[in-house]
């Protein structure tokens, strides 16, 4: 296995360590530092919109650092670039859905939530290039 192949298996499994101790976060600690950020309590629903914020980030986070660890192992077999182009889209893709989504759901500021859409079409242009990696051998 070379540097080329193994850096995604690296990358995935960082991420998705990333991705549980961000879970445990959400399940263990939100509420408490929210409380604390904010001097008091959210109401009950304000609470559940940002667990669900930060659910749907963690999810997506995981789907795609297990994508990447996928991806790793197919290229130590058969390196494709379209493969690492489709990487690469996957890692910038939590970027910007799933890092966005953390910050809403800790701070509340709903503009943030724009740049969500930048991470969903990075992930479909990742799903893309995968496909592609499939039919055509580049």
């Amino acid at each position: 296995m070379n540097v080329q192949t193994s850096k995604w298996i690296l990358v995935a499994a960082v991420l998705g360590g990333l991705a549980v101790a961000c879970g445990a976060f959400g399940a263990h600690w939100l509420e408490d530092l929210l409380a604390l950020i904010n001097s008091a309590p959210l109401e009950a629903d304000a609470l559940q919109e940002r667990h669900e914020w930060l659910e749907t980030g963690v999810r997506y986070h995981m789907y795609h650092a297990l994508a990447l660890l996928v991806i790793g192992v197919l290229q130590t077999v058969d390196f494709r670039n379209r493969r690492n182009t489709a990487a690469i889209c996957f890692l910038l893709g939590i970027a910007f859905f799933s890092l966005p989504l953390y910050a809403l759901a800790l701070t509340g500021i709903r503009v943030i939530g724009a740049v969500v859409v930048i991470g969903g079409i990075l992930f479909l242009i990742g799903w893309t290039w995968l496909a592609l990696s499939a039919i055509d051998k580049r």
